[in-house]
């Protein structure tokens, strides 16, 4: 057996690897068990006659041997997608691109680029996903996406440490806010001074890891009441909106609140800043890549006008 009896099952079941990072994720996003998963690695590795995935106590990494696989194997399934697309009658498009975005890229900003983009190239297919950071930079290392929205926070690290580095094109830089139930005392003003976020409850992220703060005020001097953690943005805002905590939001956000909660500055300490930028490998990008970072640029400076996004203080009720 060569290499060209490689089925597309095993494929598609090497590229979720790839992506997800470990065995029980790529399992999971396909519907598949592990030990099935396991089975298509090892087969595709046996005809391969190499190792294409480091096994790493935090998870997978593709080697040289399993970029070359990476590679090909997505030039093979986007065309086997594109045929199957053709075939059931959909017309020809004029581009395909694979774009990623963290999850709160999502609520507006994707949105409004995705519309524009509508009506300026109609016949561009954009393909999207909504990832972790980690999730989207192995992602493009891999192939299977072509830009990714990414955030970032101080001291603004590159995504990654891997060779050659990701191009890296800052959209925006602007101040971390505050989220805060419009019948809360601290939304009287408009701004929230940072000495009051003493004795607060706070709506926070993932409960696991690092990720749990998510949702608390950096550098906050005291250990920080959770009230409730939720991983999705828009609950987070909800149970602001009900009265249950307080919580940090990116200020592309802002206008994405719903009533009953106002977004703040807080003033009185160090500003957070937070950095939207797009990423991709250094390759040439397509046309159409450059078409889409170019919308998704516009929509993010016309989320940045002052003004445009509600951080001013006007409360949404």
């Amino acid at each position: 057996m060569d290499f060209t009896d490689v089925s597309l099952t095993a494929l598609r079941v090497f590229r979720a690897v790839a992506e997800q990072g470990t065995f029980t994720a790529a399992a999971a996003s396909l519907g598949y068990t592990q030990s099935a998963v396991s089975r298509q690695i090892a087969a595709i590795e046996r005809v391969a006659g190499a190792e294409l995935l480091e096994r790493r106590r935090d998870g997978v990494r593709l080697t040289a041997a399993g970029l070359v696989v990476m590679r090909r194997a997505t030039t093979v399934l986007d065309e086997i997608d594109a045929t199957a697309r053709e075939l059931s009658g959909l017309p020809r498009q004029t581009g395909t691109v694979r774009l990623g975005w963290f999850p709160s890229a999502g609520a507006v900003l994707l949105p409004q680029a995705l519309v524009a983009l509508r009506r300026t190239d109609p016949g561009l297919h954009i393909v999207s996903r909504e990832g972790s950071t980690p999730a989207l930079v192995r992602a493009l290392r891999a192939g299977s996406l072509d830009l990714a929205l990414l955030a970032s926070a101080p001291p603004f690290r590159p995504p990654d440490a891997e060779s050659p580095p990701l191009v890296l094109n800052t959209l925006t830089e602007r101040a971390l806010c505050l989220a805060v139930p419009a019948t809360h005392p601290l939304a009287r003003g408009t701004f929230v001074d940072v000495a009051d976020l003493r004795g607060q409850r706070w709506i926070a992220g993932s409960s696991s890891g690092e990720d749990r703060l998510m949702g608390v005020w950096p550098g906050l001097d005291e250990r920080p009441e959770i009230a409730h953690t939720a991983r999705d943005w828009l609950a987070k805002l909800h149970l602001v909106a009900a009265g249950c905590g307080l919580t940090t939001v990116p200020p592309a956000l802002a206008s994405a609140a719903p009533p009953g909660v106002r977004i703040l500055p807080v003033r009185g300490g160090p500003q957070e800043q937070r950095r939207l930028f797009l990423a991709r490998l250094p390759d040439p990008p397509t046309d159409a890549v450059t078409r889409v970072a170019a919308a998704l640029r516009a929509a993010a400076l016309e989320g940045d006008t002052p003004g445009s996004d509600g951080s001013s203080g006007a409360a949404r009720t």
